[in-house]
């Protein structure tokens, strides 16, 4: 969960959300380096009587700062492929569960649990319990295992949402007549939050996402011991 004065991305809870957290380090390094050197050639041009007659003609110069931005791309492009296959990769996973987005609200489907199915919509202020997060607590909470893969089947039944969890690495959008799907192995129990990050209309701020991730052994006994 995010907190105010927040500058670093949230904790992970899943392998694919610590490699985002390294490749944004790896790649916030080579911004503060190329950054750096920029401004420093600039404060030497304007602070530097530039005398030299022969600086017009400089070829080794202009290979070398033809050459080293390029390794540069070239070391932040690749990490960048990396994680992106990874995240699209499906590995057998344990359980499927689909998330259908509606104007204003999610539904969720435990197709492997006799088709359970349930909305979850967002807490008005009224209702809120002590310690409950205004705008982001929900009346069913959808409930996924810790240290398995999970399926998510993500659609929409209106118009076009996006279901996240950042501290979980996940935003895949909620598209009219197609199935999106993504994977995830989640790594620690605890009650996680996102929301909607496609605008969809008036209320698109009203939609929250909220998982509870709970350990694989109590999950199996059925989710809906859990609601």
């Amino acid at each position: 969960m995010a907190h105010p004065a927040q500058l670093n991305l949230q904790d992970a809870t899943s392998p694919i959300m610590e490699e985002l957290i390294t490749f944004h380090d790896h790649a916030f390094m080579a911004m503060l380096l190329i950054s750096s050197l920029v401004l420093y050639a600039l404060l030497s041009t304007l602070t530097t009587k530039l005398t030299n007659t022969n600086i017009t003609d400089a070829q080794e110069m202009e290979t070398i700062w033809t050459i080293l931005p390029a390794i540069i791309l070239i070391l932040i492009a690749l990490p960048s492929l990396r994680i992106l296959y990874l995240t699209d990769e499906i590995n057998d996973p344990s359980f499927t569960i689909k998330s259908i987005g509606h104007q204003w609200y999610w539904t969720y489907e435990y197709t492997d649990y006799g088709g359970l199915v349930f909305n979850s919509y967002m807490l008005p202020p009224l209702f809120l319990n002590p310690g409950d997060l205004r705008l982001l607590e929900v009346d069913n909470r959808v409930v996924l295992p810790i240290e398995a893969p999970v399926r998510m089947m993500i659609t929409s039944q209106d118009v076009l949402h996006s279901w996240t969890i950042p501290t979980l690495g996940l935003k895949t959008d909620a598209v009219p007549g197609r199935l999106n799907q993504t994977v995830f192995t989640a790594t620690r129990p605890g009650v996680y939050y996102g929301q909607c990050s496609e605008i969809c209309g008036a209320n698109h701020s009203f939609m929250p996402v909220v998982a509870e991730l709970i350990p694989l052994k109590i999950f199996e006994m059925g989710p809906v011991l859990t609601l």
